[in-house]
């Protein structure tokens, strides 16, 4: 008998090593929480609880220097991605299309969403205190199970319908951006920052 796994949806995670780039990058965020008007009123209007700037600011690194330092080294990170991914680019590097920044209060949350007109989209997590959330991840085929059982409690991480990533302080996180994903509420006390971003070929 052989029995092979088809279809391997990748997930890249590393840990960002410059301690000193996510210190300044979260004082760059809260910065932006401040100072930031349209991002802050955008927020108040559509209920997000805490400030993102994904509908307020397109500019961010050529804005700062430190979010220009973060994506030099975001550039590296998703080429080996692309690469473990197999992805065929016709000799051309994955470029990046938006970054934001994300500031979710105590039970903030995020819904269940993909990140179309992208390739690659990820998380840098600059503030991560205790209790705050996971990212979940979503099996692709969900919505053709149909009359599938659930999996057993215990079963391999490559089988689960649901994955559920805890990042902490400088973790990276990418993924294929077709791959449906939502922000658990968390239930600490201190603000949970990260920076999202799209790539796109």
């Amino acid at each position: 008998m052989n029995v092979r796994s088809l279809f391997a949806t990748r997930f890249y995670d590393a840990q960002i090593q410059q301690v000193a780039l996510i210190d300044e990058l979260e004082d760059a965020c809260r910065g932006l929480a401040e100072e930031d008007q349209a991002g802050r009123a955008w927020s108040r209007e559509h209920g997000y609880r805490g400030y993102t700037s994904y509908a307020s600011l397109n500019d961010l690194p050529s804005r700062d220097p430190r979010f220009a330092d973060l994506a030099r080294l975001l550039n590296r990170h998703v080429a080996a991605f692309a690469a473990e991914c197999a992805m065929n680019l016709g000799g051309r590097r994955l470029k990046l299309d938006s970054l934001w920044v994300n500031v979710l209060k105590p039970g903030g949350a995020h819904s269940g969403h993909i990140h179309p007109h992208s390739v690659v989209s990820g998380t840098v997590y600059v503030a991560v205190p205790p209790g705050s959330g996971a990212l979940k991840l979503e099996d692709p085929r969900l919505p053709m199970l149909m009359a599938a059982p659930p999996r057993l409690v215990d079963a391999p991480e490559d089988l689960l319908t649901f994955v559920y990533a805890e990042p902490k302080r400088g973790s990276l996180f990418l993924w294929e951006s077709w791959l449906r994903h939502e922000v658990v509420p968390g239930t600490g006390k201190g603000e949970r920052i990260s920076i999202s971003f799209n790539y796109r070929l």
